[in-house]
């Protein structure tokens, strides 16, 4: 088979699609079924515009929070918290056993914290200057 390198900063999404279909074939085979599910939690303003969000999904029996923000107006009314304790709800009612986020933000990991995650992997300068931190929280049965 004779091949060739491509490196694109505007992959096809058809192309983006093929890669992930494969990788879940090949997940699925390797450690089973992950059973991914969309998960996302929002908040909405009095005229239904989104103040605040989270998505994520459900997988091998872990809640992975990839994006959580905060509009800045409705910041400082345990908004993070509420939406981690609703995203935490559904995920164990989808029989996840754990969670996971990710931020580069100190304040955001403290938050965290205080929700009960507890670090447990850093990456230091990502971005420069910051550390992105990884923490875990196991989940209620």
């Amino acid at each position: 088979m004779n091949t060739t390198l491509e490196t694109t900063a505007d992959p096809s999404p058809k192309e983006l699609a093929f890669l992930g279909e494969r990788l879940s074939a090949f997940n699925d085979n390797d450690v089973g079924a992950a059973g991914r599910k969309a998960l996302a939690v929002f908040v909405r303003d009095e005229h239904g515009a989104v103040v605040a969000g989270i998505s994520g999904y459900t997988a091998w029996g872990w809640l992975y929070v990839q994006w959580l923000w905060v509009d800045e107006r409705v910041r400082g009314q345990h908004m993070a918290g509420r939406m981690l304790d609703a995203a935490e709800q559904e995920a164990v009612a989808r029989g996840c056993h754990g969670a996971l986020i990710d931020t580069f933000n100190p304040k955001a990991a403290k938050a965290y914290e205080c929700q009960g995650y507890r670090p447990f992997g850093l990456l230091a300068d990502f971005p420069l200057g910051r550390s992105r931190v990884f923490l875990q929280k196991k989940l209620p049965a």
